[in-house]
């Protein structure tokens, strides 16, 4: 069981410990219970969770008994930023997503066997605190100094915003939780992301004054592109593991487009691939960069882990489609829905638009000469067959489901028509 922490800093997800040496000590005597919070800030969890999530599950598959914690109580809060004070949502909507985060977070932990996981909630033992028994029995043993000197509120103090007693409070919750899950079930680990340092470090002073214990915290690294930027986001905002809020398809295409200098590094992070068969990847990037083979196995997997092999089916076959390698008319109107979603849209009348005319409504030809020219040249196709006739009209057994029709100009310029007045 101690071989884990060899495997997690390989992979690149470990960047700080409290006590490297004797958290593998405690390992090598027997499986520990360790913890990673997730605060129901938003309607789903993140790619940024997603890097915890792999850790959480690392640790149970080597033998560890894990704990998710959903902070009712400290996603009333909010964790101080350092683009200033955040919006309190209210006590509704913080409790419908602390259920939406528990179902997300299901999914990738064992919950029977010998080292079934845990959930819980902190809301249920700091909702019943009195404001005198906090202050009492937790607030005594926190410095305002030491406070004070975390980096986030050392900043939010210097700008000209401040912060709130409320968020700078919130480090006094957090290490509450460690004490009480310390207590209640003898977690000895806290793992987060390492901006997270300031606060997991909260727990570990309050459990030694408190308690007299010895506990560890272990933190991964900020995930960045080669380049330095920040990893992980889209044109539309974050890549959110909620398929409704992030599609499966859009998910898929997000890992697919990874570029050759991050592939391998994030197979490593946010896969469970073994090292000779990332190292056969890697070899293949290397040879072979045009197949794309490194980041087609990237994508697979991350999408089976958020979304289910079903889901990674459904979407592999979108993408196959899209470009004639599969059947459009399999596709369901959910799946077509979300792998049309960016392209260019016009809209055309069944019965009455030609296939110049979809050519034009769609943006993929300016001029009636020009589109006219891509068809009598063969390079114009509606869902994926070769348009033969510019005159020919659409027609209702065009429409695929949802009401969509795919045109295509040449291999890869696509475009959808919206069709209107069909069936579909």
């Amino acid at each position: 069981m101690t071989d884990i922490l060899d495997e997690l800093q390989w992979r690149g997800l470990l960047a700080q410990s409290t006590d490297i040496a004797t958290l593998r000590a405690a390992m090598a005597e027997g499986p520990i219970t360790y913890y990673c919070g997730f605060d129901p800030t938003a309607a789903s969890l993140h790619h940024g969770h997603l890097v915890q999530l792999v850790v959480m599950r690392h640790l149970q598959l080597a033998g560890h008994n894990p704990i998710a914690l959903v902070g009712g109580a400290t996603g009333m809060i909010g964790d101080p930023r350092m683009s200033g004070e955040r919006v309190l949502n209210d006590k509704d909507t913080i409790a419908g997503w602390t259920d939406r985060l528990r179902g997300q977070i299901s999914t990738f932990l064992d919950f029977d066997g010998p080292h079934a996981a845990q959930m819980v909630n902190n809301l249920d033992w700091t909702g019943r605190l009195t404001a005198i028994d906090f202050l009492r029995d937790v607030g005594k043993h926190f410095r305002l100094g030491t406070m004070l000197a975390k980096d986030t509120v050392a900043r939010r103090l210097a700008s000209e915003e401040g912060i709130s007693f409320t968020e700078f409070s919130y480090q006094i919750l957090q290490g509450m939780d460690f004490l009480e899950l310390y207590r209640r079930h003898g977690c000895t680990l806290q793992t987060g992301g390492n901006d997270q340092w300031g606060n997991l470090l909260a727990g570990v002073d309050l459990i030694h004054k408190a308690e007299g214990g010895s506990v560890h915290v272990l933190t991964t690294p900020l995930i960045t592109k080669s380049d330095g930027t920040k990893f992980g986001k889209s044109e539309g905002g974050a890549i959110w593991l909620d398929g409704e809020m992030f599609s499966p398809y859009a998910f898929y295409q997000f890992w697919l487009n990874t570029d050759d200098a991050d592939v391998v590094r994030y197979l490593k992070v946010f896969t469970f691939r073994t090292r000779e068969q990332i190292e056969e990847l890697a070899e293949a990037v290397a040879a072979r960069p045009q197949a794309r083979e490194a980041q087609r196995i990237l994508a697979e997997d991350v999408t089976t882990l958020v979304h289910g092999a079903d889901a990674t089916d459904r979407v592999r076959r979108a993408s196959q489609a899209l470009f004639g390698r599969d059947d459009l008319r399999e596709l369901d109107a959910v799946t077509l829905r979300d792998a049309v979603a960016e392209l260019p849209t016009g809209e055309a009348v069944v019965g009455e638009a030609t296939m110049v005319d979809l050519l034009l409504a769609t943006g993929l030809e300016g001029g009636r000469s020009a589109a006219r020219r891509t068809i009598a040249s063969g390079g114009a196709y509606l869902n994926n067959e070769k348009i033969e006739d510019e005159d020919r009209v659409l027609a209702t057994g065009d429409v695929l489901d949802g009401g969509y029709v795919l045109l295509r100009k040449g291999r890869r310029n696509l475009a959808v028509v919206a069709a209107v007045g069909s069936a579909g």
